[in-house]
């Protein structure tokens, strides 16, 4: 499927996505929102999808909201802010979502700048590392604007509130490394060598691992990171582990073990998601 502000490539088991407007430093618009949630709602139902990378065309990775309209690019009685913001109210368009939601993991390889909407958009991703030089900010507050994208969910998660605090408050622009000490990323590369390296840990996380268990471990880990207590969790890992505990997957995974090679998990996110899954609310 083509698209108009992204592209979407197939290497091996790896969907790679690309922002596309390198001409406009990848700058956001509402198509480009719809088009990131709809190739992640493709990758989550493709069995053939292990892995999502994200990157950006050019020499950035998205400089922030397109503000080509200029000082009303966020009015939403103008055209201009309403294409910013058209993704906001459909619900095939919310990437937030789709991103979170997704059964398989994703890497955001940070290319270049990561501002404002540029940088939220990968919170919800599992994965950050970052091309040294590149420069990221949570830059709101100097546009008169909020943290967006459910950042102020995702961020203190990631970094803690103290960090996240000091660079929201302030909105000032940082460097990969500074991102790296706070722990928004977790590696930064030569810029040549980046691309390379999402793939290096995508399979890192895919070649012998079921896709089943990559599914439920990164919604059990995202899910329950901020509850008051374990018993909620306790009350579905319990009986998640029993029904899995009979499944070939499972006896792939020990007969592999024992017989020192590696597995070949049969599993299928499309078909072989346990009972218990999802735990949520239909409606998130």
């Amino acid at each position: 499927m083509s698209y108009e502000h992204i592209t979407c490539d197939i290497d091996g088991s790896l969907m790679i996505v690309t922002l596309n407007r390198p001409d406009k430093l990848n700058a956001y618009t509402g198509t480009m929102g719809a088009e990131i949630a709809d190739v992640f709602l493709r990758a989550d139902a493709d069995d053939g999808v292990r892995a999502i990378v994200v990157t950006g065309a050019g020499r950035a990775f998205c400089a922030g909201a397109d503000v080509s309209g200029g000082a009303k690019s966020f009015d939403m009685s103008g055209s201009h802010g309403a294409g910013v913001f058209a993704s906001a109210g459909q619900r095939s368009g919310r990437f937030v979502e789709a991103i979170f939601n997704c059964r398989k993991p994703s890497i955001a390889a940070i290319n270049g700048a990561a501002v404002g909407v540029g940088i939220t958009m990968t919170l919800p991703m599992d994965i950050r590392i970052a091309a040294r030089g590149a420069k990221i900010g949570f830059i709101f507050a100097r546009r008169g604007l909020v943290p967006e994208a459910g950042s102020a969910w995702f961020l203190p998660k990631l970094v803690g509130l103290p960090q996240s605090l000091r660079w929201c408050l302030s909105g000032r622009t940082f460097d990969a490394d500074e991102a790296l000490a706070g722990g928004l990323v977790s590696e930064v590369v030569e810029p040549d060598a980046l691309l390379e390296r999402a793939r290096q840990i995508a399979h890192e996380m895919t070649a012998e691992t079921s896709a089943v268990s990559v599914a439920l471990t990164r919604q059990m880990l995202w899910r329950f990171a901020g509850a008051p207590d374990p018993f909620e969790l306790l009350a579905i890992d319990k009986p998640m582990s029993v029904e899995r505990g009979g499944h070939a997957d499972v006896r792939e995974g020990v007969q592999s073990f024992i017989e020192k090679r590696k597995p070949a998990f049969p599993g299928k996110v499309s078909q072989d998601m346990p009972s218990q899954y999802p735990w949520w609310p239909p409606s998130e």
